[in-house]
């Protein structure tokens, strides 16, 4: 994951993307959205500015810690390192065209030059005011021109053979956000936070066109003019260019005449009123911070304030792909598609994301103006359904062949933030919403609805339930769409009747939790709901007698969602304490914990094949899960059948006398138990003590090791140490020391031996002396005998 895009590269071939995130550097591969390498320094330091230079072959960083850092990115590794010599961080890097010279602007108001070849600074360039945040070479390398922006909101063009500034161009009344040169180099044109673009000729430097664009410009971007723009307003040769700024849309203007040929906003799923809302926000969060030219695949892509980037396909510019930079705090995921080839996440913001889990390209949706709280998908799997802080409800259709996914129904009558929602599971033919208002609703959708272009159907509420005095949290419906279940802070569920026509009708109330209840869910198979509850405990219920079935214990905090998976053998449970469990019902024991996020986990969902779960959390992750246990019971299957086959060998070798064999092959087992019954095979027989000399010397190296750490093992035992003393006194006599402390643990495993070793000799010694007096005691018995007769 990548926390900030506020500045992106891309390599020339255009294959990848270089974004920053703290730290580090990633390199996003466009085709599958995968990190494909990351660079870091190792200061942990955050990057303040980096550069990729033109032949694409070095990647230069800048931190905090006032150092540059040169790197292979190609293989992560970081080739050259030096002081960056200014005083404080450095604000803005580039290269010129022949990636041999690298500016560096810094916050203390000096621009510096190097020669990435000969390694050394050539010029120090003084007289910019505040930080340097924009350096920019011109493309005709032969002029040796410089340009530079700093907070007097001038541009100031060096000449770096005098190491002079020759020039400086105002007509700016705010920070210059970006330069863009025309393909001849003749023509630039600047853009600012004050609402306006020059264009300046770049021979008198005068300004020639003043721009008013009436929205403060991150970023401008000169179309290329031997291209065919005609699909966005371009009528002639002139000069064109693209503007991205703060109310979030992409504008064509025409340099000579000053006027706007071409507007494209960010989505097209908004209604004209919210559009206009939108537009008139300066604090846009949709608002676009960075833009820049893709010319080898004529593409422009764009980084917006919330960290998304954006790839628009010229000269229609249509939408591409867009990735998310950063999720905030995921408060709901779920899958979508038939297969489940999407994820729809609601995140700590007001849009959604719809994200395509083969390639991570995402879809952002807008038409919420407030935090996106839950949601839910219906059983075709390509409609959904959204509840947000803007106490309304939307319905979504993503079509099945391009994936594309628009607003369809929308509906607002609760007077206060709505936090649960859930669709009918027969068919899409009711959603039910629960609020902070404490009252329950069911929408009736209508049997068509409209497909894109067409005006966005309005809801109504055809009940409405006081259902709780506290909030509801959780609403479910169950498998056969004729009951309803709701959960409240007010530490009850409620069971309704739902019916197509009439009002809800109260069947029972679930009480016994402790604190407020989280969520409730229906069994897809059995008659009962299982519930999850800030008391730090999942509980069923029967829906018969409404009494409590089983309590699931083991969360430290509270349980914040409750699902049925298995055939609805099982219940995952996710917490405030970052884990997800997986109980099994029958035996109330959690066989598995879950620890992949920081964080309380929102978010969980199984797929519609049940092998494939998602969890989000407030630490801004999605994590997919894969069911591993026909993997692992398969696994475990063919290990066991290994096993079985390899034991009727080695039985096969001692019935053969076989033991050089038999020995490697129990050694290849790992069984220390297996190992010593060849060992005792072998000296059970005839010249034992040559054989096992002779069997044991032909090991190789490493299976001497395992037979030293199993004599330390067999040691301990006084029924074994006679065997292990036998293969002990091989090793000791015909290995050199040397060798026998190369061993892996060999000093460990010697010097556990020697205390079992004396106990073994005194026990021996011991045995010896009562045996010499027994046959002392017999010899005198018999000569006594003797003189008797």
């Amino acid at each position: 994951h990548f926390s900030a895009a506020t500045d992106t590269k891309s390599k020339t071939n255009e294959q990848f993307i270089f974004c920053t995130c703290g730290s580090r550097v990633n390199v996003l591969e466009i085709s599958t959205g995968k990190i494909v390498h990351s660079v870091e320094h190792d200061d942990q330091e955050d990057i303040t500015s980096f550069v990729l230079s033109p032949d694409d072959e070095l990647l230069v960083t800048a931190s905090r810690a006032l150092l540059l850092k040169q790197w292979d990115w190609k293989r992560a590794t970081c080739t050259r390192s030096w002081r960056a010599i200014h005083t404080v961080p450095v604000a803005s890097m580039t290269f010129d065209p022949t990636s041999t010279l690298l500016a560096t602007g810094g916050c203390d108001g000096t621009i510096k030059l190097w020669d990435v070849v000969k390694q050394y600074c050539t010029h120090n360039l003084k007289g910019s005011s505040g930080v340097v945040h924009l350096v920019q070479f011109h493309p005709d390398i032969s002029r040796l021109q410089l340009f530079s922006s700093s907070l007097d909101c001038n541009v100031r063009v060096w000449d770096l053979q005098t190491s002079k500034c020759v020039h400086v161009l105002q007509n700016h009344y705010s920070a210059v956000t970006s330069l863009s040169f025309s393909q001849n180099g003749d023509t630039m044109v600047s853009s600012g936070r004050d609402k306006i673009c020059t264009v300046w000729d770049v021979h008198s430097f005068k300004a020639t066109r003043t721009v008013p664009v009436y929205e403060a410009v991150a970023s401008v971007a000169v179309l290329p003019e031997d291209s065919d723009f005609s699909q966005i307003g371009v009528k002639n040769k002139e000069l064109h260019f693209i503007t991205a700024g703060s109310r979030g849309v992409l504008r064509v203007w025409e340099a000579s005449s000053a006027r706007c040929v071409h507007t494209r906003t960010l989505s097209s799923t908004l209604t004209p009123a919210s559009g206009e809302e939108q537009e008139k926000d300066e604090d846009n969060p949709r608002s676009l911070t960075f833009l820049f030219h893709l010319p080898v695949s004529s593409r422009l892509v764009t980084v917006t304030a919330e960290h998304n980037i954006v790839f628009y396909q010229l000269p229609s510019l249509s939408t591409l792909q867009q990735f998310s930079g950063y999720s905030d705090e995921v408060l709901d995921v779920k899958f979508l598609g038939k297969s489940d080839s999407h994820l729809v996440v609601a995140t700590n913001s007001c849009q959604l994301k719809v994200f395509e889990l083969l390639t991570n390209s995402c879809q952002i949706l807008y038409g919420h103006t407030d935090t996106v709280l839950t949601l839910d998908v219906f059983r075709n799997a390509s409609m959904f359904a959204s509840c947000a802080k803007d106490r309304s409800v939307r319905v979504w259709h993503m079509d099945s062949d391009s994936g594309h996914v628009t607003c369809v129904a929308h509906g607002s009558s609760h007077t206060n933030a709505v936090g649960s929602i859930c669709c009918s599971r027969l068919k899409a033919s009711f959603i039910v919403t629960g609020s902070q208002d404490c009252t329950v609703k069911v929408w009736d959708l209508p049997a068509e609805l409209p497909v894109e272009g067409e005006e966005v159907h309005q809801l109504t509420a055809r009940i409405t339930e006081k259902a709780h005095d506290k909030d509801v949290n959780s609403v479910a419906v169950s498998p056969n769409d004729k009951l309803l279940a709701s959960g409240s802070q007010d530490r009850t569920a409620k069971l309704w009747s739902l019916r197509p026509e009439g009002p809800l009708e109260l069947l029972g109330v679930f009480r016994g939790h402790r604190r407020g209840i989280w969520m409730v869910c229906f069994s897809p198979v059995d008659q009962v709901l299982a519930s999850s509850s800030a008391d730090g405990t999942a509980k069923l219920w029967g829906l018969q007698d409404f009494s409590c079935l089983k309590t699931f214990e083991g969360h430290d905090a509270s349980v914040l969602k409750v699902i049925f998976v298995s055939r609805g053998t099982q219940l995952l449970t996710s917490g405030s304490d970052g884990l997800v469990k997986l109980w099994t019902i029958k035996t109330n024991e959690c066989v598995k914990t879950l620890d992949a996020h920081q964080d309380k986990v929102w978010g969980l969902h199984a797929s519609r094949k049940d092998d494939l779960m998602v969890t989000g959390s407030a630490d801004s992750k999605i994590t997919v899960w894969k069911d591993v246990t026909e993997v692992e019971l398969a696994e475990e299957q063919a290990k066991q059948e290994d096993q079985i086959l390899k034991q009727q060998e080695l039985s096969n070798l001692l019935h053969e006398k076989k033991y050089l064999k038999a020995l490697g092959l129990a050694i290849a087992l790992d069984q220390p138990q297996t190992v010593l019954t060849v060992i005792k095979a072998i000296r059970q027989g005839e010249n034992t003590c040559e054989l096992l000399e002779k069997t044991v010397l032909k090991l190789r190296t490493d299976q001497k090791e395992s037979l030293l750490r199993y004599c330390a093992m067999w040691n301990t035992n006084a029924r074994n140490c006679l065997d292990a003393q036998g293969v002990l006194q091989v090793l000791l006599k015909h290995l050199p020391p040397e060798e026998l402390l190369q061993f892996q643990g060999a000093r460990t495993h010697l010097e556990g031996l020697i205390p079992y070793t004396e106990r073994h000799m005194q026990r021996i010694g011991n045995l010896l002396q009562a045996s010499m007096f027994l046959n002392y005691m017999w010899q005198k018995m018999r000569v006594v005998g003797e003189d008797s007769r």
